[in-house]
């Protein structure tokens, strides 16, 4: 754990729990799993608010416990989980062009409360959709519960564990902690509900329909309350299935760049034959043949059998190899090689860092190296020809950056420097790390910069939502224009300007951590596969 990773994490805890649940958080990825008592009296926080804290991130996935032999109950951070929170946005888009507004809402509710029942989402979001929609118009439950199914069933959306149900009445003390289960088969298995109603608005006023004070109404005991049908199923985002399909959208667009809209269009139709068959660590996907591809593919897409096999030994025959034939039966059984497409991509994107910032001739040098393998600095500059002076300059550059490295293979055992070879490599897996490091450390600057802009400008931000507020409530009275154009003139020409440049800059920053996010997601995927694999 890195300190850059701990600064992002903490910095993220703060920006959506608060300062007591980023003090616990932080607390807990330095040190380790503690229990509760340690973590209290290490923090300096009162015994009240490390449960609450607790709760809140065991709520959230951000923090698991276990139980050891002598019933001690420990709690562990998990870092990598809380810098999920980073691609939030991003899982919420992929909902809302996947499954539209409705897919939008329900993995935006699922990612704001951590875990829901089926029941409370849907409601939820049913309501949320009519406050949206015009007067008299209203979102039904059945429709909003028809996209969950289909979130569940593209494994978008899965149960969380839960606590099994024991028939023998054990008269001993209950354990110090649940032990929380939960079977492969079950994990997007959607409950049969009955959910029938409508979506309501929020009133304006405390009133209700009858005209009768929310003060007044007869407070209704909670015995009457009827039971919740889906109580104690619980729901979560799967991330590692909205991972599988940004890995999946990476390499169609790749296959699109490199070859045409075609052939990414066959990739495309593989990966989502293979999508919910193949396990998202796997190195490859589950063998397709031609015919099956071709039966699969887009209405309307005019591909014919024999073209679509040119396209398939094309693919197949390609030095990137993102696709390789593993067998002939069914017009060729073709197979998406997932763990050298994350390779390449992982390379392209060092290659263009190098590119962008060391310039064309440096990036010439790594190409050439990464293509050789093992080098001289005479065979560089012979290979890359480019002077010998520039060449050292250049290499000398990249090797002290960690982008390259330098093999000593001495021809006798005293290592004298005239009797060694000094080849230079570049070793991608270390390159990857190092350039995942900076990037954390980009994004925990890019969320500290929209901090302080934010902060430098509060008082104007405040200005400009109460002179908001007076206009909404204005235009719902039915003001003059006159009146209107008065309260809009509290704000002045330089303040409002001022007001502009703090929009640009903020959306500025948020779409710098966006395409940064981008980065870390790609090599953090191919970190992750080429460590599955050794």
């Amino acid at each position: 754990m890195t300190q850059a990773e701990i600064k992002l994490c903490s910095l993220l805890l703060q920006e959506h729990f608060g300062e007591i649940v980023e003090k616990i958080g932080v607390h807990l990825i330095r040190t380790g799993s503690q229990p509760l008592r340690v973590i209290a009296h290490d923090t300096g926080a009162s015994l009240d608010q490390v449960k609450k804290a607790l709760c809140v991130l065991i709520q959230h996935n951000l923090v698991i416990y276990q139980v050891h032999r002598r019933g001690v109950v420990e709690y562990e951070a998990q870092c990598s989980r809380v810098l999920r929170m980073l691609r939030y946005p991003r899982y919420i888009y992929t909902a809302k062009t996947l499954y539209s507004d409705t897919g939008e809402l329900i993995v935006e509710e699922l990612l704001l409360n951590g875990k829901m029942t089926m029941s409370a989402v849907v409601k939820k979001v049913a309501d949320r959709l009519t406050e949206t929609m015009e007067d008299g118009k209203t979102m039904d439950y059945s429709e909003v519960s028809n996209t969950f199914v289909r979130l569940a069933d593209t494994h978008f959306v899965q149960r969380c564990p839960w606590v099994p149900v024991t028939e023998n009445s054990d008269p001993g003390p209950p354990p110090p902690a649940p032990i929380l289960v939960i079977s492969e088969k079950d994990m997007y298995l959607v409950p049969k509900l009955s959910l029938i109603g409508k979506g309501k608005r929020r009133r304006s006023s405390d009133e209700d329909a009858a005209g009768e004070p929310k003060a007044k109404r007869p407070k209704h005991g909670t015995d009457h309350k009827e039971p919740i049908p889906d109580d104690g199923i619980y729901w979560q985002a799967n991330l590692d299935r909205f991972h599988q399909h940004f890995r999946d959208q990476a390499i169609v667009s790749a296959v699109a760049n490199r070859m045409d809209q075609t052939s990414s269009e066959i990739v495309r139709t593989m990966l989502r034959m293979s999508e919910i068959t193949t396990p998202s660590s796997a190195p490859f996907t589950q063998p397709l043949s031609s015919n099956e591809i071709f039966r699969s593919l887009p209405v309307g897409y005019n591909v014919s059998k024999q073209v679509l096999d040119q396209y398939l030994t094309l693919l197949a025959d390609d030095p990137l190899e993102f696709v390789g034939k593993s067998g002939d039966s069914g017009g060729g059984m073709y197979v998406i090689n997932l763990h050298k497409a994350l390779g390449s991509l992982a390379t392209a994107t060092l290659e263009s860092v190098v590119q962008e910032r060391f310039g064309s001739r440096c990036a010439r040098i790594f190409r050439l190296v990464l293509q050789k393998k093992h080098l001289e600095q005479k065979q560089v500059e012979d290979f890359a020809m480019i002077p010998a002076k520039e060449a050292k300059d250049m290499l000398y550059k990249m090797l002290s950056e960690n982008f390259m490295s330098l093999q000593e293979i001495p021809k006798t055992p005293d290592h004298a420097p005239s009797r060694t070879f000094y080849l230079y490599t570049v070793n991608i897996l270390s390159a990857a790390r190092m350039l995942l490091h900076r990037c954390y450390k980009s994004i925990a600057n890019l969320i500290e910069r929209r901090q302080f802009e934010t902060k430098e400008n509060k008082r104007l931000l405040e200005k400009s939502q109460r002179v908001e507020a007076i206009l909404a409530s204005m235009q719902a009275t039915g003001a003059e224009d006159a009146q209107l154009q008065e309260i809009e003139e509290m704000i002045t020409a330089p303040e409002r300007q001022q007001l502009e440049t703090l929009k640009r800059n903020v959306n500025k920053l948020d779409a710098s951590e966006i395409q940064v996010d981008e980065t870390i997601f790609l090599l953090e995927s191919y970190i992750e596969s080429t460590m599955k694999r050794q």
